[in-house]
């Protein structure tokens, strides 16, 4: 079932964004970086010159403090064992955390990484992130969650379409320039969508970053993963599940 979205998904995003004139953009890698072939990356933000990832499945999900251009891990804490991680992002001087089916979240100090508090939520966890007024949050459908930062409580919701058609499995998420980012889970595309409509406004296709016969395993579920932007500096950060690089890329529109 998953290699069969899989290919209909890039199938459709393509092909489809041609006819309903959604931009179809490619990449130009720009600087390679080490990652972590262990990390199983469910989140993905950069602060202050570092990333910070959280990583999935159960006994070994955490979050991570990790230096761009080495790859080391500079501070972890590791999630409770029976928990699986999931999306991660910043608020304030906070990293908030999700998890996949056990409908709750973590609020760390972000510096620290002490835990301040937890929350609930119903369904399940996927993407995270922030653009400091409010949080968005995935969960594998085509809606986004819309949560106040404050309260961690449902504010509203937003369906992502492209040409009226819903847009499902949304994953790990990111605020670019005013733009929401979101991983189609098991593809090597990336939506760009308005985080006010839920309208996709154009489709990035990673397609060739990072060939399966690079990846350095056979698991099924090394797949991309992962979206960092460095605001002050305009960089753009891609990586995957159990993937050994990083890349920072810059988006070039592809020709119809």
């Amino acid at each position: 079932m998953l290699k069969q979205f899989t290919t209909l998904a890039l199938a459709w995003t393509v092909a489809g964004a041609v006819q309903a004139a959604i931009p179809v953009y490619g990449y130009v890698v720009k600087n390679t970086y080490p990652h972590d072939p262990q990390a199983f990356t469910q989140g993905l933000f950069f602060r202050d010159g570092y990333l910070y990832e959280s990583t999935g499945r159960q006994g070994l999900s955490a979050i991570r403090k990790v230096e761009l251009k080495s790859g080391k891990v500079v501070q972890k804490k590791d999630l409770p064992p029976e928990v699986f991680g999931e999306g991660a992002a910043a608020v304030g001087n906070h990293l908030v955390g999700l998890t996949w089916t056990s409908q709750v979240g973590y609020v760390f100090d972000l510096k620290s990484f002490t835990l301040k508090q937890s929350f609930k939520y119903e369904g399940e966890g996927w993407g995270l992130a922030s653009d400091a007024r409010q949080l968005y949050m995935s969960d594998g459908s085509s809606f986004i969650r819309i949560l106040d930062p404050k309260t961690m409580k449902e504010v509203r919701r937003i369906q992502v379409t492209a040409d009226n058609q819903p847009i499902d499995r949304l994953n790990e998420l990111e605020v670019v320039d005013g733009e929401l980012y979101s991983n189609i889970w098991g593809t090597d595309v990336i939506a760009r969508i308005d985080k006010d409509s839920g309208k996709v406004v154009g489709w990035i296709n990673l397609t060739g970053l990072l060939p399966r016969p690079q990846r350095g395993t056979s698991d099924p579920d090394a797949v991309l993963n992962g979206i960092a932007w460095d605001a002050k500096s305009k960089r753009l950060f891609v990586t995957g599940k159990l993937w050994p690089k990083l890349f920072e890329i810059e988006l070039v529109p592809l020709k119809p």
